[in-house]
């Protein structure tokens, strides 16, 4: 059964509601995906979990929308981008990041990627750090009041990221009429594993008059 996207303007509390009765799907089905990955249990147990997670399944998909889950308003005008494969309150492929605001147009966030992110033995897929650093370049972007979309992204990769707790942060450098120019970085403990610059395209409106 499918149905359509409640698409009215979501106050605080609602948010807050959704948030609490969402988040919690989304953890779990992480923690199962993790679990999937590394569990060296028996086959009988394999077989017994596999029916007992197709009958969630088909319980969870009695009722969806029609297409992507997309962005929800809320009246205060910010938008939460529900389904965000890198902050997504209910996307268990989220790690979620969960990004600070800081002074100066800055966003920042500490965050950990276990077995689900690994790219070489022990480290961080190249990929997963670029969709990171996409997001929270366009996170800084937004931050300074304005609304584009990647237009390049450049990255450095200036030694491995370990799996684990890290370290995330970006700010914009500067706006050329359409374009905003940002940077940012991924760390760990040891300082800088990978450095991203980005140039972020704003729709012609956003500048008429300028």
């Amino acid at each position: 059964m499918t149905g359509q996207l409640d698409d009215r303007a979501l106050d605080t509390a609602e948010i807050t509601r959704q948030e609490a009765l969402y988040a919690p799907l989304a953890r779990s089905v992480r923690q199962l995906i993790d679990a999937a990955i590394r569990t060296q249990v028996d086959e009988a147990t394999i077989a017994e979990a596999t029916v007992a997670l197709e009958q969630i399944a088909g319980r969870l998909s009695a009722r969806q929308i029609e297409a992507s889950y997309g962005v929800q308003t809320a009246i205060t005008g910010v938008q939460r981008g529900w389904a965000s494969p890198v902050t997504g309150v209910r996307n268990p492929i989220a790690p979620p990041i969960d990004l600070r605001h800081l002074a100066d147009c800055e966003v920042a966030a500490d965050f950990e990627v276990g077995a689900a992110y690994e790219g070489p033995p022990g480290l961080v897929h190249g990929g997963v750090s670029a969709l990171i650093l996409d997001h929270v370049l366009g996170e800084a972007v937004h931050a300074a009041g304005h609304w584009g979309m990647t237009g390049t992204l450049t990255l450095r990769y200036r030694r491995p990221t370990p799996l684990g707790r890290l370290h995330t942060a970006a700010r914009i450098d500067r706006a050329e009429g359409r374009k905003v120019f940002a940077q940012g970085h991924i760390a760990d403990d040891g300082g800088v594993t990978v450095e991203a610059s980005g140039i972020f395209i704003l729709p012609a409106s956003s500048v008429e008059g300028l």
